[in-house]
């Protein structure tokens, strides 16, 4: 501790934040945890939090999209491992041996002030970056490892899985977590000391991804959508977690009552067998599947609807998705939950949670409402930065 305690004294008088951002993922995919990580960055280079602007570099795989404005690092390329969506993979043991390789070598030149962490194997990788350069650690958590891999099928060594993830999470110097269920979480299942938990919710940019009402026939012609449809939207990862299933249950229903509707699913993986899914149902004249769409395209499709659905499963994961719908202004449907409600408050439609039922029922509700969703200020990126940047402060003041 004395070591790390004189590099921050070290570095606090004369420099800003330089920030090593570790994201072994194949960043940037269009999906959740991605769009985090990039809101983040993108706010992080703008901040001037002292005297000079905060440096961020991104260490990742060697798959993913390159953004400009954006200093990415990634790992040597590896021809065999091409997977970019979510889920365990034995090869992420070999990957993630790199992303420290690249890590030490990036650190080097870099000279970081600060490590920041995601996913629980940035977090451990980031443990023995913070040891070797004596530098604070930051985890940015955004749900439990064990339930995720129970949501992607994973039924052996969960009890080992659960002992790793504790040690994991009481490693860092300072937990961010976008949600007060995840806090209790931590505290309640994990036993993390509630005074390293700071609540950094999702953010979106609100000066760029906003409602549109203009160019959006050519949209609507390219998806083939018919003209005078009412057009309900999901927008995310294709999975059973995420409620899909339950959705194109609930569409069956809300078409039995209404032929005006359509539904516009954005996302991917498994678009093809959700799409067969949806035809099985009846679905297919009235159910449209775009896959996996550009993160910085997806305000002009979110303009094109009526009402918003997410039918997320997971009660340990954030919903990052309602922002999203929130910035473009739409009635949003969401079961029953904590983290659903921390974002939506009383704006939001709840449905009984993983009911395909009451789901219709609300979404029909939905339908001609508007909706105004007065706490959107405090999701915008520039006020999560500036709630980034001050825990920043009160980690170098506790710990120099």
């Amino acid at each position: 501790m004395r070591d790390k305690n004189q590099r921050i004294k070290s570095v606090k008088s004369h420099i800003a934040y330089r920030i090593l951002v570790l994201a072994p993922t194949p960043f940037f995919s269009d999906r959740g945890c991605h769009v985090r990580i990039y809101e983040q960055t993108k706010i992080l280079q703008k901040i001037s939090p002292e005297t000079s602007s905060g440096e961020v570099v991104i260490i990742t795989y060697h798959i993913g999209k390159d953004i400009k404005g954006l200093q990415i690092e990634r790992i040597p390329y590896i021809p065999w491992y091409k997977k970019y969506e979510a889920g365990p993979s034995l090869h992420k043991i070999g990957l993630d041996f790199l992303i420290l390789l690249k890590s030490i070598q990036v650190a080097k030149s870099f000279k970081p002030t600060i490590i920041h962490s995601h996913l629980h194997e940035g977090a451990f990788i980031g443990s023995i970056l913070s040891k070797l350069f004596k530098i604070p650690l930051i985890f940015d958590y955004q749900g439990s490892l064990s339930s995720e891999l129970i949501q992607h099928g994973v039924k052996r060594g969960l009890k080992f899985i659960r002992f790793l993830e504790r040690k994991i999470d009481n490693l860092p110097d300072v937990i961010f977590t976008n949600s007060n269920k995840a806090k209790r979480d931590l505290i309640n299942d994990f036993k993390v000391s509630p005074a390293k938990i700071k609540i950094i919710h999702d953010c979106v940019d609100l000066k760029t991804f906003k409602r549109v009402e203009t160019g959006l026939i050519p949209v609507l012609k390219k998806i083939g959508i018919p003209k005078g449809k009412k057009i309900i939207v999901y927008l995310g990862y294709l999975s059973d977690y995420q409620g899909i299933p339950l959705l194109l249950e609930a569409a069956k229903i809300v078409l039995k009552e209404r032929r005006d509707i359509h539904f516009l699913i954005l996302g991917y993986p498994r678009v093809d067998y959700y799409r067969e899914r949806a035809k099985t149902l009846g679905l297919e004249e009235s159910a449209t599947f775009l896959g996996r769409i550009s993160y910085f395209e997806a305000y002009k499709y979110l303009s094109l609807a009526d009402v918003a659905v997410s039918p997320k499963l997971s009660r340990t994961e954030g919903n990052g998705k309602l922002l999203n719908y929130m910035a473009i202004g739409l009635p949003i449907v969401a079961f029953e939950s904590k983290i659903n409600y921390e974002i939506l408050g009383d704006e939001g439609i709840y449905a009984k949670f993983s009911d395909p039922v009451s789901l219709a029922q609300k979404l029909l509700y939905a339908l001609g409402r508007t909706t105004t969703y007065n706490r959107l200020k405090s999701f915008d990126s520039e006020e999560i930065g500036k709630k980034i940047i001050k825990e920043y402060k009160l980690l170098f003041r506790r710990l120099g």
